[in-house]
């Protein structure tokens, strides 16, 4: 401080400043700049210190968020998938059931088809499974009944195989078709369908399957008789199932897919368990 004032006094005077002033002056404003830069660089190596680990903490937090937020959302995946499951199990179960039911409930129709042909509406429940859960769930529940029918069985279980090859070939074409597009038409267009598919099939699974075991119980004239009395100008086997099961079989897929449109849009929230949104 002494070394500034007498430098300053002899600049007042303008007069030449000694020498020991001016190295003096020197040497201390050499120390003070040393030491602001010594502090300036302890200042910045301090602060660095201080910042450097914060940001990969902050990334490690975030890191063990994004983590932990995966694993809820898997949680979560996973929970609501075993619900589905569940849920898939059980309206297939009691579907599977309410088809058991109905199809102990058939009955003739005189004058119009052998007694021995019964109209029953047990493909109804198959038909609401395959549009509720999906056309394999129609599927299943058409073997589900069948295997259970098994247990009364007369035919050896052929009646039980045709009965599920007829089922499946109504279901599984009307499920595709209304996956595709869920709408009220895709619907009707998808039970048409497999009305005249299964229609079709009951030509062949009847004259290759099924009448051929029931001649073992029932003598082939006998049967082609039972036709001729409603129609005495049939003379064939092959013409019986033409004009008789294949209009009776379209038309009893008819039933079960204008009762199923009637009473589906009622029971689809309920099946689906989104009655409660």
């Amino acid at each position: 401080m002494f070394m500034a004032v007498s430098l300053c006094e002899a600049l007042s005077v303008q007069k030449k400043p000694p020498d020991y002033v001016v190295r003096g002056f020197l040497f201390h404003w050499k120390t003070l700049l040393h030491e602001n830069v010594k502090m300036e660089i302890l200042c910045s190596v301090r602060s660095y210190r201080l910042t450097k680990p914060r940001i990969p903490h902050k990334e490690k937090e975030t890191s063990d968020m994004d983590v932990n937020k995966t694993t809820a959302d898997m949680s979560a995946a996973d929970a609501t998938k075993k619900m589905g499951s569940v849920r898939y199990l059980t309206v297939t179960a009691m579907l599977s059931a309410v088809a058991v039911i109905l199809a102990a409930f058939d009955f003739p129709i005189p004058f119009l088809i052998p007694s021995f042909i019964k109209m029953d509406l047990s493909e109804l429940p198959a038909l609401v499974g395959a549009f509720s859960m999906g056309p394999v769930c129609g599927v299943l529940i058409c073997l589900i009944k069948n295997l259970i029918h098994l247990a009364t069985t007369s035919t050896g279980g052929v009646g039980e195989l045709s009965n599920f090859i007829l089922g499946a070939a109504f279901v599984l074409p009307a499920g595709l078709i209304y996956r595709h597009k869920k709408t009220k038409k895709n619907a009707v267009v998808g039970s048409l369908s497999g009305a005249l598919i299964m229609g079709i099939v009951s030509i062949f699974s009847n004259y290759i399957l099924v009448y051929p075991v029931y001649y073992n119980f029932m003598p082939k004239e006998t049967i082609l008789a039972a036709y001729q009395a409603i129609v005495p100008s049939v003379d064939s086997i092959l013409q019986c199932l033409i004009y008789f099961n294949f209009p009776f079989t379209i038309i009893k897929g008819l039933l079960s897919a204008i009762v199923t449109l009637l009473i589906y849009k009622h029971l689809s929230p309920i099946l689906k368990g989104t009655n409660h949104r």
